[in-house]
């Protein structure tokens, strides 16, 4: 019997067909699940497939899609305690620091003046970022006390739940790249350089993609990483890495439903058909 697999998702963009074109190739007919179309009923859920693998563009509609499938006991990938955890940047720096993974120095504060503290504390420069969010987006580099006065002005202003709390990094002064590595059930199968003049460099904001070997610190890395947020299940992540000319690798941030069309001729890996191998996995 074979297993059915379901892929939610709302938009079906390049890395979404390649994984269809994936499971194809593995001889199974994945159904696409809209999340827009799901109405149910709390106790009486029926998936309707073996296991789902969770794309949604939507951060918020995946992770309670992801709780409504895990509650009938369908698989899910990823989990929704692993995705509850990346989805959270300020969930995953704690999460690091309880399995002794090294990251940037890491504050989060909780009113304007708190933060001003907190960033001072640190020094300048900092970066600031939203603690939910993705693409590079809405991500300040603070070098003054004039500067660092007038964002929080403005998060201050615009309100809302994202801007509530100030999530403060050191700046890593890395060689004008980071490293994006892939990391399916633990196993980091490729990396790619993104490099850039700018120093935010993912490639949504026009980072060029360029191989990057996966040496025994970067795999080490990464599985201690991929462990930390999954509670030892592992799933299909991406992790960004930050060169420190002093303390050598350390991880900035962890994504779980992540895009990957640069970085599969970049690389020579089939990214999509490792993860359709993992789900399939999951299935039985």
């Amino acid at each position: 019997m074979s297993s059915r697999i379901g892929i939610l998702c709302s938009r079906v963009r390049v890395e979404e067909k390649s994984l269809f074109a994936a499971f194809e190739a593995l001889g199974v007919s994945p159904i696409r699940i809209d999340e827009r179309q799901i109405a149910a009923t709390v106790g009486g859920f029926d998936p309707q497939v073996d296991v789902l693998l969770e794309r949604s563009v939507s951060t918020s509609a995946g992770l309670v899609a992801l709780q409504l499938y895990e509650s009938v006991n369908c698989p899910t990938v990823n989990t929704y305690q692993t995705a509850s955890v990346c989805a959270d940047k300020i969930r995953t720096a704690f999460a690091l620091d309880v399995a002794g993974v090294p990251q940037p120095r890491t504050e989060i504060a909780f009113s304007t003046d708190a933060a001003l503290e907190a960033i001072e504390t640190i020094g300048y420069p900092v970066v600031m970022k939203p603690p939910v969010g993705s693409w590079g987006r809405l991500l300040s580099r603070i070098h003054d006390r004039d500067a660092a006065e007038t964002v929080l002005e403005h998060k201050a202003v615009l309100g809302g739940v994202g801007h509530q709390v100030f999530y403060i990094q050191e700046f890593i002064n890395k060689p004008n790249r980071d490293i994006r590595a892939f990391v399916i059930g633990g196993q980091t199968v490729c990396a790619i350089y993104r490099q850039s003049e700018h120093w935010i460099t993912n490639t949504a904001r026009g980072g060029a993609a360029s191989n990057c070997p996966i040496t025994p610190a970067i795999a080490d890395l990464c599985e201690r990483t991929s462990a930390a947020v999954s509670g030892g299940e592992h799933g299909v992540l991406a992790i960004d890495l930050l060169e420190d000319p002093e303390r050598g690798l350390l991880v900035n941030e962890v994504n779980h439903t992540m895009e990957f069309r640069n970085s599969i001729d970049t690389t020579g890996v089939d990214i999509p058909q490792h993860i359709a191998t993992y789900v399939l996995q999951k299935a039985r």
